[in-house]
């Protein structure tokens, strides 16, 4: 349990690297705020220009030495974002006037329809400059093809011709054969994806990443060389992507949609020559056209490429580089809306676009997460969120990453709370927190600090905004918890039942089921998963006995959600895989042909027979899994809420149990596959509350209680010497309401604790209700006298019921200590004396209330204030009394 030692003990590593935003301010605001981020508790910073007025500039470099002496003294660490702005790719503007080798390279069609027979015909090849097309004007041409259209339907019908050798000075003379035909001219330029990128570089050409290499990453080293790997820690992307749509945040941008450009680069060609042969021309219209009843195979063979292409040639070469230097290079890409698939707004493939980074990472960001929204779409700013993705995908696909990837060491980070507005306070940014964590992310970075003067329209929350975020005194609280989790649950060997093929090559290929589909149905009974790309069962995954084994991980059983088709190497190796005795899972149905328009029928056959292969409907998959017993953990009756992650070090066992759920309490017991001792665990107050002791050849049997937003960790290994225990669970025997009036006094955060007399309060209400103080945003301040005259209990409890948000009790001033999401209960054992107590209970809501900004605008807001009922609860004897 030597983990668990360190975080009791304090010694936790840091975990958080948050968002600090240049945009060149006094150097004495720039050392306040890192004072301030010092002092929550937080010992790393992501310095970014949003937009510095002189990025690589004398003003940049002088603000950079300021953050880097103030980390250099304070032990802390610097990342930077390795560009000017986000998203990264615009390589400091250097791109704008750069070769055109260099630049952004898209492939695009037009076409002309024909009818024949012709045989005198001519078409104008070369398309003009008008100034109101000139998007799609120009472009160097690539190919010229004619393809046979059916007479009635209209669709192509396979019968294609190459023209491009007789386009002679731009005009193309073609005797037209009999029948209706749709002539395809193809260009390349850079022009015709989104505009707001258009000087970016291309992923694709590792010559044009080179360009924002040699402009960032080595003007950093040259100047901080001494520092790297020390203070400074390394680089972070922020959303590169192809950006080949107009619309630059089209989650939908792929393969077979009309009139969007694709992604380019000289390699392209070569490796498509290389799968389809010579006359990979005739089939490229069908990138954007359809062809017969099932999506034409080179979508898929482009697919394949551009995403490894990507993968090689941006992340990968600045990974290396940073890795060579002394580095390490972090990010994320948009994933939002099930984009990680696609091209757009999008990067191709999740795990290759992020395999060169030392980290794997995610986003979340303007509401994709809302609480109690797990199924139904949430309104969030950019229309409606996916609620199945963000929260039964997103985060189990960036911890696999990181489970898989042996330079990642476990390590998952997920930029957080950004741009959820003002509404968003630390219960919130708690929820989504322990909502990553629960999922095996374990590096935090919030978005973020703005040394900007209050307010600053960019995207609020901002952690300490200049001194008016009143509840950025409490953010130590969640920094602390969020350090003593992250060093939990970092380090050790992932724990699950299964593994889930991850659905970027069947959706390139056919009709798909997204691979979170069956992570929601095993994550809602407790089955814990990890998702694994076609390349890792390709090139990495073995058998151990009947296991599938993924570097440390072994897994009960694989399964594969619905692909009407799959790359037939995958086909072959699920096959092999089952033979050998893996349980093998596919839910609905088996593919029905290949990838790459293969028959397959030789591996579907093999698949058909196999004794190890089941077909499931999704409903019944959890089911299935439980009856074959692939599953670690047993609840009494059905927990849909109830998430829990579990690592395993050397010498313990780490559960992580989480109530998702906003309003809705667990009560149950979880039987655990333990032995030898249990702790429960604390994190929040940094304690142990409990020991179990397992009965040789018994599984462990552990009461939850666990009211909405409440954690807890169950650690199962040999006790250490001196641990204390501070048991809180008891029966609560007797209960009094507090039902006095109330003094109430009010302070801003920046007159804080110097509180002014609001007046009196017969009961508790909420106090943003119109005939109270519905634009305050501050500390409210509950006082009144607990007349106590008997014998005081061993045990009390002060039970706040509602609050919002963040609470802190103080009985006969002394502190009970500080709240930030419920339970809003506290210990007040040897704080209460016989006779007149005066009891203080300190609420502070958000900022929502006197600023309302426009990313608010899809928030449920909370109340403000204490609305209880508040009750004393007290009792002497344990409600566990295993010891």
């Amino acid at each position: 349990m030597r983990r668990l030692q360190e975080v009791l003990k304090g010694q936790e590593g840091n975990y958080i690297l948050p968002l600090f935003w240049q945009r060149g301010e006094e150097e004495g605001i720039l050392r306040e705020e890192i004072q301030r981020i010092h002092e929550s508790g937080i010992r790393a910073v992501i310095a970014e220009a949003r937009p510095h007025p002189d990025f690589l500039g004398p003003k940049w470099w002088r603000d950079m030495d300021v953050i880097m002496e103030e980390a250099r003294k304070r032990g802390m660490q610097v990342w930077v974002l390795d560009d000017d702005h986000f998203p990264t790719g615009r390589a400091a503007g250097r791109l704008k006037d750069a070769p055109k080798e260099l630049r952004r390279s898209f492939l695009s069609e037009r076409h002309i329809d024909a009818l024949g027979p012709a045989p005198h015909a001519s078409f104008i090849i070369d398309r003009p400059y008008v100034p109101f097309f000139a998007e799609s004007g120009g472009g160097a041409l690539i190919a010229v093809v004619a393809s046979k259209r059916d007479p009635i339907s209209g669709e192509l019908t396979g019968e294609s011709i190459d023209l491009s050798a007789i386009v002679k000075d731009g005009i193309l003379h073609w005797s037209v054969p009999e029948g209706y035909w749709r002539i395809f001219i193809m260009t390349i330029s850079d022009k015709g994806g989104s505009k707001n990128h258009e000087d970016y570089l291309n992923p694709l050409a590792a010559e044009s990443t080179r360009v924002l290499i040699d402009t960032v990453h080595e003007a950093f080293y040259e100047r901080y060389r001494d520092d790297f790997g020390k203070t400074f820690a390394g680089f972070f992307s922020d959303e590169p992507a192809f950006y080949n749509d107009s619309n630059q945040y089209n989650y939908e941008s792929a393969p077979g949609k009309k009139d969007v450009a694709m992604p380019w680069s000289k390699d392209v060609p070569e490796r498509l020559k290389e799968v389809i042969g010579e006359d990979y021309l005739k089939q490229l219209p069908l990138l954007w056209h359809d062809q017969g009843v099932n999506p034409p195979p080179i979508r898929y063979h482009y697919m394949n490429i551009v995403s490894s292409l990507y993968g090689e040639n941006f992340t990968s070469q600045i990974g290396d580089w940073c890795r060579e230097h002394g580095v390490e290079y972090i990010g994320h890409v948009i994933e939002d809306n099930n984009a990680h698939t696609r091209l757009g707004a999008g990067s191709g493939h999740f795990f290759r676009a992020l395999w060169g980074q030392d980290m794997s990472g995610v986003d979340v960001v303007l509401w994709q997460l809302a609480p109690g929204f797990d199924e139904i779409p949430f309104k969030w700013f950019f229309g409606e969120a996916d609620s199945e993705f963000y929260n039964y995908g997103l985060g189990k696909m960036g911890s696999s990453l990181a489970h898989l990837d042996p330079k990642k060491k476990g390590r998952t980070m997920a930029e957080v709370f950004g741009a959820y507005g003002w509404a968003e306070g630390l219960k919130l940014m708690k929820w989504l927190t322990d909502h990553m964590l629960v999922r095996g992310v374990n590096h935090f970075i919030p978005h973020s600090f703005s040394a900007k003067a209050f307010p600053d329209p960019d995207c609020p929350p901002h952690l300490y905004a200049r001194g008016k975020n009143p509840q950025f005194r409490y953010y130590r609280y969640l920094n602390h918890y969020t350090n003593r989790l992250s060093h939990l649950l970092s380090g050790g060997t992932h724990i699950a039942s299964a593994a889930v093929l991850y659905h970027a090559e069947a959706e390139w290929s056919g009709k798909a089921m997204y691979f979170h589909k069956p992570v929601k149905e095993l994550l809602k009974r407790q089955i814990d998963c990890d998702v694994l790309p076609v390349d890792a069962i390709l090139d990495s995954v073995t058998l151990e006995g009947k296991k599938l084994k993924s570097r440390d991980e072994t897994f009960d059983c694989f399964i594969i959600p619905y692909s009407e088709a799959l790359p037939a190497k995958c086909l072959a190796r699920i096959g092999e895989l089952a033979e050998l005795g893996l349980p093998v899972i596919f839910i609905d149905a088996l593919p029905v042909r290949a990838s790459e328009g293969e028959d397959g029928s030789e591996f579907l056959k093999r698949l058909t027979v196999c004794r190890n292969v089941s077909i499931v409907p999704l409903a019944e998959v959890a089911e299935h899994l439980a009856s074959r017993g692939f599953y670690e953990l047993k609840t009494d009756g059905e927990y849909p809420y109830l998430r829990h992650y579990h690592i395993r070090h050397e010498d313990a066992d780490v559960y992580f149990f989480f109530n998702e759920h906003p309003q809705l309490p667990i009560e149950t017991n979880v039987e655990l596959p333990a032995s030898g001792h249990i702790c429960l665990y604390d994190a929040y107050n940094n304690r142990v509350t409990r020991v179990i002791e397992v009965v040789d050849g018994e599984d462990a049997r552990v009461p939850l209680r666990l009211a909405p937003f409440e954690t807890v960790v169950v650690v199962a290994g040999e006790l250490f010497k001196d641990l204390t225990v501070q048991d809180e669970a008891v029966i609560e025997r007797e209960q009094l309401e507090v039902s006095a009036a109330w003094s109430l006094s009010i302070v801003s955060s920046e007159q804080y604790p110097r509180f002014e007399t609001y007046g009196k309060l017969e009961r508790l209400v909420d106090l943003s209700r119109q005939e109270y103080l519905p634009r305050y945003t501050g500390t409210f301040r509950y006082e009144t006298t607990v007349e106590w005259n008997n014998a005081l209990p061993k045990n009390m409890w002060l039970d706040l019921g509602e609050a919002y948000e963040t609470a802190e009790v103080l009985v006969n001033g002394r502190s009970a200590g500080v709240r930030i999401s419920p339970p809003y209960r506290f210990d007040i054992s040897g704080l209460l004396e016989q006779g007149a107590n005066i009891l203080a209970v300190e609420v502070t809501n958000t900022l929502i209330k006197e600023h309302r900004d426009m990313f608010s605008l899809v928030a449920q807001q909370e109340p403000s204030g204490l609305l209880g009922p508040v009750r004393l609860l007290y009792g002497g004897e344990n409600a566990y009394n295993e010891r």
